[in-house]
């Protein structure tokens, strides 16, 4: 195989380039879709209700609020008329909706009226189409100017779609001369870190292109997956060039170097490939889309990046290998450090630390505060100085819709009134109280009862003063249906930003013992086959899991709210990215093994390996707080967080406990793995 990869060496540069080039283009037509809402199972309660109500009815729930200052009924009245002029602005909710403005507010129900005027404030809702979120928000803060406020989902979602591509683009910006610079102290040519990058690169781009098959995808992955893909991959194009360096000092022929160092890598690459391809495998099982369009893409780009490392970058090398004679430096820094014996030292305190910690970080990073949603937007940004400027006027605002059977007025009305008696609910909007139960809709007039009315439903909507997510707002969720349930049974349905995230929690929460149990069994099963042992799987997972763990912990115990996708997503990515450190050193000290006793053959491994884990890590975790640093959205830069704080502790806990578990259990390792060969002298 080798010797037909090379000898085809430029059909196949011309190939790979050609595809990245045709891929970068294509990429630009792949939709990126923006609404979570988007990727949760079709029979979700919530969606289910969703379907049915744009059936049902032509109006659609607001999605989005504005407050205008200083104006009198009469001129909020005249600006209702300019927003529903708005492209993309529908259903236009105000107070002249729910009585006659006509009649002095001072005679008005007062609740009623704060809902929507109050000191000069008005606030309306209503709905902007989807698709054209970006345009209409943007006409509508021309319209407000800088005095008005907005605030709703619409509004995050045009956010999303203008930051997402131009923070990927400052991430990279930033990382790629990062990585640059790690590879160049790492390396001994100043052109090598440009193959590293070259072949990782192009499947990067290859993998970008090919999501044209897919239709579209989610603003996480192209926000993560692309730098992801990159951080966690390039160790496969090390792993060759470094063999390729090592072949070249005893032959002559570079051709047979490569031949012998592709033979040499491969089984190295195979297996780190491996272990990070089915970790995110297992998140395409997830029955919350995000993470499945997330591991699909991941996924494929493993598989890309280890063809590429083995096909392309063996043929790029060998056209192009004089260019790295030329750029020869010397080392910046030592590839080996003598610190084996003074990591032995410590491997009692070690193992007494990890014992101690590792049952709280366990219990803690399942009891995080955890966010469902995206978790709103920061005070320094308008966005979310609107949101609090809103909110210090009209309070929460959190609509819940509720579709019940048409026809009994009377049970409505006494539904109407139970809903209204909660305490988080401001007022109800429906016909029983906007028109009156004791009239029959027949005698009305179709424009008049079509907001409340459909052919089989009738439509309440619960204005409540809740946040959309939190303890508070998922226990009104729960008492809205229950009552509902009380009336009418399962006849009925419940819809609303709080109602969807309710779902979502449900939902997320079941994919989470689902997905690591996938990752944890999919790994175990690699590292068994690559080591021939049932001892050092374990022994590799439990150090890693304990980074994963203690990582997790940390948002509990700094009290800090953690959104669940985020956690999710990190739960998986961080043992499958990460578990090629533990490879790395153990392949490593096996190998030593064979020739010296358990101690010895530790020292040795730590001296020799401990700057190519650290380089890797240091890639990954770059990576990760360079997202952290530059997204405004609150799951990337979630994700991004625990990604670099995730290698880095990965990084000390391979170094440090892993060590120290090889020697505990040395013995164990011994008799548990096939054909050991270990070394039996003093």
């Amino acid at each position: 195989m080798a010797t037909r990869i090379l000898k085809h060496r430029k059909s196949i540069v011309i190939t790979f380039m050609m595809l990245a080039v045709l891929s970068a283009i294509v990429q630009f037509g792949v939709p990126v879709n923006h609404d979570m809402v988007d990727y949760m199972p079709d029979d979700t309660p919530s969606i289910e209700a969703t379907d049915i109500m744009d059936k049902e009815f032509d109006g659609d729930v607001a999605n989005t609020r504005v407050m205008i200052n200083d104006v009198s009924i009469q001129e909020a009245s005249a600006f209702k008329e300019e927003l529903e002029a708005v492209d993309g602005v529908s259903d236009v909710m105000w107070l002249d909706d729910v009585m006659d403005i006509k009649t002095p507010v001072e005679m008005a129900d007062e609740d009623t009226v704060e809902s929507y005027y109050e000191d000069g404030n008005a606030l309306f809702s209503f709905h902007t189409e989807e698709g054209k979120e970006v345009e209409t928000t943007d006409t509508i803060y021309e319209l407000i100017g800088e005095d008005g406020a907005m605030s709703g989902d619409a509004l995050d979602t045009a956010i999303s779609q203008e930051s997402t591509g131009q923070e990927s683009m400052n991430a990279a910006l930033i990382l790629v001369p990062l990585i640059i610079l790690i590879l160049l102290l790492s390396t001994r040519s100043w052109i090598e870190p440009v193959f590293f990058l070259t072949a990782i690169g192009v499947s990067v781009l290859i993998n970008l292109g090919t999501n044209i098959f897919i239709g579209e995808i989610s603003f996480i992955t192209q926000a993560v997956a692309p730098i992801l893909q990159l951080a966690v991959s390039l160790d496969y194009a090390i792993f060759l060039l470094h063999s390729f360096d090592d072949y070249r000092k005893e032959t002559e022929d570079p051709k047979e170097a490569m031949k012998l160092a592709m033979k040499r890598s491969f089984p190295a690459i195979a297996a780190s490939a491996s272990t990070t391809f089915f970790g995110f495998t297992a998140l395409t099982f997830m029955a919350f889309g995000l993470g499945a369009d997330l591991g699909l893409n991941l996924v494929k780009g493993i598989l890309l990046s280890f063809i590429s490392v083995m096909i392309f970058l063996p043929a790029l090398t060998l056209m192009l290998y004089k260019w790295i004679d030329k750029t020869h430096h010397k080392p910046f820094v030592p590839s080996v450090y003598r610190v084996g014996k003074h990591v032995m030292k410590l491997r009692i305190p070690v193992l007494l630390i990890v014992m101690i910690l590792i049952v709280p970080a366990f219990l803690a990073q399942s009891q995080t505060n955890f966010l469902y949603g995206t978790g709103g937007h920061p005070e320094n940004t308008r966005a979310g100085q609107d949101a609090a400027a809103i909110e210090d006027v009209f309070d929460k605002f959190t609509p819940v819709v509720l579709l019940v059977p048409k026809g009994d007025l009377a049970k409505e009305d006494e539904l109407v009134h139970e809903l209204d008696n909660f305490d988080d609910v401001q007022n109800t909007v429906s016909y029983v109280n906007t028109v009156g139960a004791g009239i029959p809709p027949e005698y009305l007039d179709d424009s008049e009862t079509e907001q409340f009315f459909s052919e089989h439903y009738s439509r309440i909507t619960i204005n409540t003063t809740t946040d959309n997510e939190g303890d508070e707002a998922f226990a009104l969720v729960e008492d809205v249906r229950d009552v509902a349930a009380d009336y009418y049974g399962d006849d009925y349905h419940a819809l609303g930003e709080s109602v969807t995230l309710y779902d979502m929690k449900d939902i997320v929460e079941q994919d989470n013992t689902l997905v690591n149990l996938l990752t944890v069994v999919t790994i175990a099963i690699v590292l068994l086959i690559t080591f021939r042992s049932i001892s050092f799987p374990v022994v590799l997972l439990l150090t890693i899991q304990s980074a994963v763990w203690f990582n997790l912990a940390v948002p509990y115990f700094t009290d800090s709210p953690l959104v669940y996708v985020g956690y999710l997503i990190i739960s998986t990515v961080q043992l499958a990215a990460t578990v090629d450190y533990a490879i790395l050193l153990t392949e490593n000290y096996t190998q030593n093994r064979k020739e010296m006793n358990a101690k010895d053959a530790i020292k040795k491994t730590i001296d020799e390996k401990i700057f190519s884990i650290g380089v890797s890590a240091s890639i990954l975790s770059g990576v990760g707080f360079i997202l952290w640093a530059t997204s405004s959205d609150p799951i990337v830069s979630s994700i991004g967080l625990l990604l670099g704080r995730g290698a880095l502790l990965a990084f000390i806990l391979v170094v440090l406990l892993l060590p120290a578990l090889l020697l505990v259990f040395d013995r164990v390792i011994d008799k548990t793995t096939w054909k050991a060969n270990v070394y039996k002298g003093e």
